[in-house]
């Protein structure tokens, strides 16, 4: 990477200390504003779109060994690079939706409906991400009161150990 840059290698670890940091900056980088917060006008039209778009990127060989590599070896600073903006993304179409008048589910929620799916089955699986995939996991969200986390059920439903 540095004889690309046309710099020595202790230039490049003064900068970034690690490979860690230097692929958190990449994706830092890379992972903004690549994504445009859609406006439908609806949050099911936003967050289908945001999906799918999110879906295509995370199909593309060079975006998925960058998330890959990122979190490999950066552990948690790794991860964030790779979600921070698209929770700012997801947030943002939450807000509108807020300033519609209407519910919305939490930021939480809503990362835990779409975001980490599709993180998942992009990082760890050979699954397909299809846009009609990518549009269930906005359904499943907006089915359950507009995604409010719902109580456990029975105690069985609870998966902490004590």
């Amino acid at each position: 990477m540095a004889s690309r840059a046309g710099v020595h290698a202790t230039t490049v670890y003064r900068r970034w200390g690690s490979i860690a940091e230097l692929l958190a900056d990449v994706a830092t980088s890379r992972f903004s504003g690549d994504i445009v917060v859609p406006d439908t006008g609806t949050l099911r039209g936003d967050l289908e779109r945001y999906a799918s778009d999110l879906a295509k990127d995370l199909c593309d060989p060079d975006t998925l060994a960058l998330v890959r590599a990122t979190i490999g070896t950066g552990g948690e600073q790794g991860a964030a690079a790779c979600r921070g903006e698209r929770q700012q993304q997801l947030e943002a179409i939450l807000e509108r939706e807020q300033a519609r008048g209407r519910e919305r589910p939490t930021l939480e929620r809503t990362t835990d409906a779409i975001l980490a799916p599709l993180y998942y089955r992009a990082v760890f699986t050979n699954e397909p991400l299809t846009s009609g995939w990518a549009y269930d996991l906005v359904s499943h969200l907006l089915s359950d009161k507009n995604g409010a986390a719902k109580a456990p059920d029975s105690a069985s439903d609870n998966l902490l150990v004590e």
